[in-house]
């Protein structure tokens, strides 16, 4: 039998935000991963075949993901994360357009920072823009608390916006935040995105890409968390959770004062026992929790096919590429939301997104694809519909009424007021790092970009209270 102050179930983004502060407050952490590495979903692996260390897919920070790059401060990583201002869209045969914040150093401030670049984009004529301008308007003044029983098509149907707009502009953007469509994903997540991820402050969508893999960024939480005190078990599998035991799949019980589970909705239902799942409803709530796969697809070319960091191609299946090399000869597709993919082999795989890569960006009519490693994550992320959305709005940080007492909850998939985003799960980390310290979650939390001044009197309504 074995004791610890705090357990901490699961390795990913969640666990290690829940167990660092704690570590670091003094509290004997225990983490608990079932695998030989640190990072969950986000993290990486090595190819058996090339031998090279790839992501499981390409994950993205964005600037107003201020928790996040919070933790990456905290283990020393910070500066191994790329920054761009500026997204580049790609239409059949190669026509480029270059979408970027002009503010501070461009001087207009936000929600119009983006507005003169979106005036010279080629994939939208002038009354497309007329209507767009008039659908952000829209998503500037609403209060998205009250679009959870609705979807975003709902939403944009109602705010005028056009199937070509909805094809061209709103879908890139909402599949690939929230990977699901426009008419799966409850209106209140993807007017999340779109009001923090663009409209609040000039930097909101500033994307960030790690120049390391993932797995890397995450390294030094063993040595971070030891070093306070505390303790990593790798290679744990835990058959059983409770409030204050976890049982592994060896019959070792460890006991704790906490008891902190930071694995997806569908393991703590599993893990949870009856008596648990009886005294709690938060348990049922995470049975409802239903998932959506992203494909990733590793692949290496005969020539430089890519020039820029990114791309996001308009109108085809494939939807975001990255550049993984100085060459351009090594490419990453993303294809989220990706469930008709699921069931091809990886040479119809290869075909497709090769196809669109030859299709889409200039100079790459004869690139010759030399390799191609498919990744599919069939449970890639919860998926936030609105059915989905109810169910996460029971499932909180402690049992409701509990009077501080219970197993403690984390997980990008519970009510963080986030899509299902690193984020996310670094914000339910330390709200439960607080939870279990018995102080307000602000205190660890960090503070979100500032909303502009001339944002306010736009009318934006954030809900900053419901992270």
């Amino acid at each position: 039998m074995q004791r610890a102050d705090v357990v901490v179930v699961g390795g990913g983004i969640a666990g290690i935000s829940a167990a660092l502060p704690l570590a670091e407050r003094g509290v004997k952490v225990l983490l608990l991963e079932t695998r030989k590495k640190l990072g969950g979903r986000a993290t990486s692996f090595a190819d058996v075949r090339s031998g090279a260390l790839l992501d499981n897919c390409q994950h993205v920070v964005l600037g107003c993901c201020t928790n996040y790059m919070d933790l990456l401060t905290r283990l020393g990583v910070a500066d191994r994360i790329g920054w761009t201002r500026e997204q580049y869209w790609f239409e059949r045969g190669g026509r480029m357009s270059v979408v970027k914040s002009s503010g501070v150093g461009g001087h207009l401030p936000a929600p119009l920072h983006y507005s003169m670049s979106l005036l010279g984009v080629s994939f939208l004529n002038w009354a497309d823009l007329a209507v767009l301008s008039l659908g952000v308007a829209k998503v500037l003044e609403v209060d998205r608390t009250q679009w959870t029983a609705k979807t975003f098509g709902d939403f944009l149907r109602e705010a005028g916006q056009t199937d070509k707009l909805v094809r061209r502009f709103w879908e890139p953007v909402v599949i690939s935040a929230c990977n699901v469509s426009c008419d799966r994903v409850a209106a209140s997540s993807a007017l999340h995105v779109f009001q923090e991820g663009f409209l609040c402050h000039v930097h909101a969508a500033d994307i960030g890409v790690s120049r390391v893999p993932l797995v890397e960024l995450y390294d030094r939480a063993e040595d971070v968390i030891t070093a306070a005190g505390g303790r990593i078990q790798f290679g744990a599998s835990v058959d059983e959770i409770d409030d204050q035991s976890v049982t592994l799949g060896d019959g070792t019980v460890i006991h704790a004062g906490r008891v902190i589970s930071a694995v997806p909705a569908e393991r703590l239902a599993v893990m949870a026992g009856e008596a648990l799942a009886a005294r709690d409803h938060r348990i049922s709530a995470a049975s409802k929790i239903t998932h959506s796969p992203i494909l990733g697809v590793h692949m290496v070319f005969d020539r430089p096919v890519m020039s820029t960091p990114h791309a996001v191609l308009v109108e085809t299946g494939t939807q975001w590429l990255f550049r993984k090399d100085d060459a351009g000869r090594s490419v990453h597709a993303v294809i989220s939301g990706a469930d008709e993919w699921m069931e091809l082999g990886e040479a119809e795989i290869g075909r497709r997104v090769a196809a669109d890569v030859r299709e889409y960006l200039p100079g790459a009519e004869d690139g010759q694809l030399v390799s191609c490693r498919p990744v599919k994550e069939k449970r890639a992320t919860f998926a936030p519909t609105p059915e989905v959305e109810r169910a996460r709005a029971c499932v909180t940080t402690l049992r409701p009424g509990g009077e501080g007492d219970g197993l403690v909850l984390a997980g990008d998939w519970t009510n963080t007021g986030w899509p299902a985003t690193m984020e996310g799960a670094t914000r339910s980390g330390y709200s439960a790092a607080a939870a279990v310290l018995g102080v307000p979650a602000d205190s660890i939390l960090k503070p979100d970009l500032p909303i502009a001044a001339l944002t306010r009197l736009a009318g934006l309504r954030v809900p900053r209270d419901a992270a």
